[in-house]
């Protein structure tokens, strides 16, 4: 997902100094909106993983 993010940013970058500034803002707000959905996974996923981790230290104490 950050590789869209990235992608997204680089080419709303371009456009916009091609002068295409419209669309080119569009494509900047989409690799924003992606790159915090891809960050906001990253965390849960981070918590989940640090409780399943603690759930299997208990299990096999």
């Amino acid at each position: 997902m950050l590789k869209w993010a990235v992608i997204f940013l680089v080419v709303g970058l371009v456009m916009g100094a091609l002068g295409f500034g419209g669309i080119g803002g569009a494509f900047v707000g989409i690799a924003k909106i992606l790159f915090f959905v891809a960050i906001a996974v990253f965390v849960v996923l981070l918590i989940l993983g640090l409780l399943a981790g603690k759930g299997v230290k208990n299990a096999l104490d």
